[in-house]
């Protein structure tokens, strides 16, 4: 049986980018929902072998509906077992869920731009060092207890954690497409005067320089999250399904 993989997006015209398409590669099906358009949750991960919960505008401590039941929600796969994979909100909703402080830096530093960052020593057999990522954001969290870092940073320590054996989150971007990164650079350009952004011009430079390492290191981890379990032999059913 192919594996279903439950993608959890936050806009209309969000998109999951090159980590749909390995996990398609791979195989899988998925089931792709935007809670903040009304498509619901399920109540457990009996259909769903994993999910990957995607960034947005909005932020972790936002009082809205959506994110709350989002981050309650994820006591789900974690209790259940499954694996989870939280990129930029997606981590920073497991670490509000778990106890952690989803934070913004008193001097409104963000990351928007490459940035490097740096394995620890639980995390050495999935990050090189130093590691130039692709970073959109302006909070970050603390490491929840019973939580292991696995890469830091500088401006915003914790960048990777993992919690129990195949709950992880990150704090860069691997999904994005080149198409993608010029998208937010226009619709989301007034990002690029807050303090510690680079410029367009460099997104675009450091991207020939660093997007090999970073998309080799996506499916380094996609392989170490999501084992390979399928037969040889076995037909993958139709790839997309749900949501709006």
């Amino acid at each position: 049986m192919a594996r279903r993989i439950l993608i959890i997006l936050h806009q209309e015209r969000s998109n999951p980018g090159r980590v749909a398409q390995e996990l398609l590669r791979r195989g899988c099906v998925l089931d792709i929902r935007r809670p903040s358009l009304g498509d619901p949750l399920p109540e457990t991960m009996a259909e769903h072998d994993a999910v990957v919960i995607f960034g947005g505008p909005m932020s972790a401590n936002d009082d809205l509906p959506f994110i709350k039941a989002e981050t309650e929600w994820i006591g789900v796969p974690l209790k259940e077992g499954k694996p989870y994979f939280g990129i930029c909100l997606g981590a920073q909703l497991m670490a509000r869920h778990l106890g952690a402080r989803v934070y913004g830096r008193e001097d409104e530093r963000v990351e928007v731009g490459y940035y490097p960052i740096r394995p620890t020593e639980e995390g050495g057999h999935l990050f090189e060092d130093p590691q130039y990522v692709y970073q959109w954001h302006r909070e970050g969290f603390d490491l929840p207890s019973g939580a292991v870092q696995l890469a830091a940073g500088d401006d915003f320590p914790v960048q990777a954690m993992r919690y129990g054996p195949n709950a992880y989150g990150i704090q860069f971007h691997p999904e994005l497409t080149t198409q993608m990164m010029n998208a937010w650079l226009v619709y989301a350009r007034h990002r690029l005067t807050q303090p510690g952004a680079q410029p367009a011009h460099i997104h675009r430079m450091a991207r020939y320089q660093h997007d090999g390492t970073l998309r080799a290191w996506l499916n380094r981890f996609l392989d170490h999250w999501l084992p390979e379990d399928r037969q040889e032999g076995e037909q993958a059913p139709p790839a997309v399904t749900g949501g709006r």
